[in-house]
C-alpha cells in the first residue's frame, strides 16, 4: 500500500498507484531473469526491460484514462490534448529492482503547459512518498550544509569519461553513498538525510530522472542545478542530458559543480 499524501493531483495519484500496482504484480509474477530480460529499446534510447515495460504500460494507461499526455521513460511522449503533462520515471532503479535490491522508486511531475507545479516520488518498495508543490514550503528541510569538504554526497556510479570528476567529489567528501536511485537519492537530501546528490560529470540524466527532484528540493530549502549550468526543464526531447546536482544549499551546489568542471 503506498501513501499517496493528501492534495495531490488526481492523475498524479492514479498513475502512483498505477505503477506500483504494477511493479508488486511483477515482482510477484516473474523471477528476476525475466524481469531483467531486455526486451525492447525506450523512447530515451536506452533499453527496456520486461519490468520497465509492465510499470510503463500500466502509467500510460491510466495517463490515458484520465486524459492527461504523457512523457515517460520507455513509452515517450504522449499527446492526449491536454494542457496537463505528466512527465514520470515509473521505475527508478530498474538494475536495484529487477536483482531485488530494495531501493527502486516511481517519480512523476505535474506539469501544465511545461511548467512544473507538483512532484510525487514513492518509494516502491515500502510505499513511502514525498510530495511538493512548486513555490510552497514542504514539510521536509535540508541539512543546511554549505561546503563540500566533509559533506555526505551521494553520486552516481563512475563513468569511463568521469572518473577524474568523481574522484575529485569523493575525495573532498566526508562520505560517499551510491544507491542507484536517483529518485530517492534526491528525496533524501530534501530531508536532510545527506547533503547532496551529483551525477559527476557523465551526462546520465534525463528530465525524467531529476524533474521531481526540481519541484521537491526547493520546497525543503536546497536547489536543483546542471554541473555545465544548462537549465533543467520539461522538454519533450528525450535525447537531451544532464549531470544533476541536489544539494542542501545553493553554495553547496555550486562547489560540487565548479569541481566536477575542474
Amino acid at each position: 500500500m503506498i501513501e499517496i499524501p493528501e492534495g495531490t493531483h488526481p492523475a498524479l495519484a492514479a498513475v502512483a498507484r498505477a505503477a506500483a500496482t504494477a511493479f508488486h504484480d511483477a515482482r510477484s509474477g516473474h523471477d528476476r531473469a525475466a524481469l531483467a530480460e531486455k526486451i525492447g529499446m525506450g523512447a530515451d534510447g536506452t533499453p527496456t526491460t520486461r519490468l520497465d515495460q509492465l510499470v510503463d504500460t500500466a502509467v500510460a494507461e491510466t495517463a490515458a484514462a484520465h486524459r492527461v499526455n504523457l512523457i515517460s521513460e520507455e513509452i515517450g511522449v504522449v499527446d492526449n490534448g491536454s494542457a496537463v503533462t505528466l512527465v514520470v520515471d515509473p521505475v527508478d532503479g530498474t538494475a536495484n529492482a529487477v536483482a531485488g535490491v530494495p531501493l527502486a522508486a516511481f517519480a512523476g511531475v505535474v506539469a501544465i503547459d511545461g511548467t512544473a507545479v507538483e512532484s510525487l516520488t514513492t518509494w516502491l518498495d515500502t510505499g513511502r512518498s514525498w510530495h511538493a508543490k512548486a513555490g510552497e514550503r514542504g514539510p521536509w528541510r535540508t541539512s543546511g550544509r554549505r561546503e563540500l569538504d566533509g559533506a555526505a554526497v551521494n553520486l552516481l556510479r563512475p563513468h569511463p569519461g568521469n572518473e577524474a570528476a568523481w574522484l575529485r567529489i569523493s575525495r573532498r567528501a566526508g562520505r560517499v553513498r551510491i544507491l542507484s536511485s536517483s529518485c530517492i537519492e534526491a528525496a533524501l537530501v530534501a530531508q536532510g538525510s545527506t547533503d547532496a546528490f551529483a551525477d559527476a560529470g557523465s551526462d546520465t540524466h534525463r528530465i525524467m530522472d531529476i524533474a521531481a527532484a526540481a519541484v521537491l528540493v526547493p520546497a525543503a530549502g536546497g536547489v536543483v542545478i546542471d554541473a555545465f549550468g544548462r537549465t533543467v526543464e520539461i522538454d519533450p526531447d528525450l535525447s537531451r542530458r544532464w549531470s544533476g546536482v541536489v544539494a542542501a544549499t545553493p553554495e553547496l551546489a555550486e562547489e560540487i559543480a565548479a569541481t566536477i568542471v575542474g
